[in-house]
């Protein structure tokens, strides 16, 4: 789809200075700009790229002046980046923006669809499946039986959801994913094999909510598994059964979160976090990169190590870690010298 300076300039409010009718199908870095793509200029440290970028238009800041001519089409915004941002967004809307329903595909028929529904080829949607209105399903996703999505909740490509889950309005769920699968849990026996616990509880998921490609979440054992209103979960995420994630928390790719784990609100939570099972995290808090949290925190707490630590003491006691050759080698030496000393005075 084409895109001339003049339609940009009146979704950015900006100004055109160049030609207002050339046009552009895609988008590029300004180093890497080609003939038919749009850039943007926020860094002044590339703006020697402006001069030499083979782009059609570039966005720049309205005080931004080229120190030589320059043959390129400007667009000038109050913030060059910020208007950037913008125009991703626009341009991923129109892009996404996909409606009907393909073939083969199979919705039961006591399934519900809501209006201006996208269904992609080799979709299955279980027996009492209720979708709202403007919901992408893009193909090869199943829907298990009394799933409800919400409207205009998009998931894409080869995500399973399984029944009874609930997805709120304008969620994403990312290719791969998969939400509503067993919890693990297991029983030991009396000869050393474990029996399976049934998990009939399901996963309850809150408006606006973005779920990572390959993310796992269980359901529960009893009761739901719950994630709030706009969490943000990045890839290769595994959230266990009976697990609870507050409002706006964030989490980085490949942390677990075992049974039971209580999240709080607004927290950051960097990638390959461990989180113990049973325990609760306070909101506001901030968890390390590979940090193993094995007991609960505090509102406001920043963390890391594992086992986890304050933030500060972590990195004072491994200024003493990383010196420990030395310091044995030391305390070696010491060593030897005292028994010389006693030798020398018995």
């Amino acid at each position: 789809m084409k895109f001339t300076a003049k339609q940009i300039a009146e979704v950015l409010n900006g100004e055109i200075v160049g030609d207002s009718s050339i046009e552009v199908d895609k988008l590029s870095k300004i180093e890497e700009g080609t003939k038919g793509s749009l850039t943007f200029l926020s860094n002044l440290k590339y703006k020697n790229y402006l001069y030499t970028t083979k782009a059609s238009i570039v966005i720049v800041s309205k005080d931004f002046e080229p120190e030589k001519m320059v043959s390129i089409t400007m667009i000038k915004v109050i913030d060059a980046y910020q208007s950037f941002a913008k125009l991703l967004e626009f341009y991923n809307q129109v892009k996404l923006n996909k409606s009907g329903i393909e073939e083969p595909n199979f919705i039961s028929k006591s399934a519900t669809i809501g209006e201006n529904p996208y269904i992609g080829a080799f979709v299955y949607i279980g027996n009492k499946a209720v979708l709202g209105n403007n919901v992408k399903i893009y193909p090869n996703v199943f829907i298990g039986e009394n799933v409800i999505i919400k409207d205009n909740t998009t998931i894409f490509a080869g995500a399973k959801i399984y029944s009874e889950t609930e997805i709120g309005a304008f969620c994403t769920i990312h290719s791969g994913a998969v939400v509503g699968s067993d919890g693990f849990g297991f029983a030991p026996t009396d000869e050393g094999t474990y029996h399976k616990i049934p998990q009939i509880g399901n996963v309850i998921i809150e408006d606006y909510v973005e779920i990572g490609a390959g993310t796992t979440i269980d359901r529960a054992t009893l009761g739901s598994t719950i994630l709030r209103k706009g969490v943000k979960l990045d890839n290769l995420i595994q959230v266990a059964h009976n697990v609870e994630i507050g409002e706006n928390t964030v989490i980085a790719a490949l942390t677990a979160l075992a049974g039971s784990a209580k999240i709080g609100k607004n927290c950051m939570i960097g990638g390959q976090v461990g989180i113990m099972g049973h325990i609760t995290i306070g909101d506001n808090v901030k968890i390390q990169a590979q940090s193993g949290v094995i007991k609960g925190l505090k509102n406001y707490k920043v963390v890391q190590g594992s086992p986890a630590i304050e933030y500060n003491n972590f990195f004072k006691s491994y200024i003493h870690f990383k010196n420990f050759p030395k310091i044995a080698e030391q305390i070696n030496k010491l060593e030897k010298e005292i028994q010389e000393l006693k030798v020398r005075y018995e």
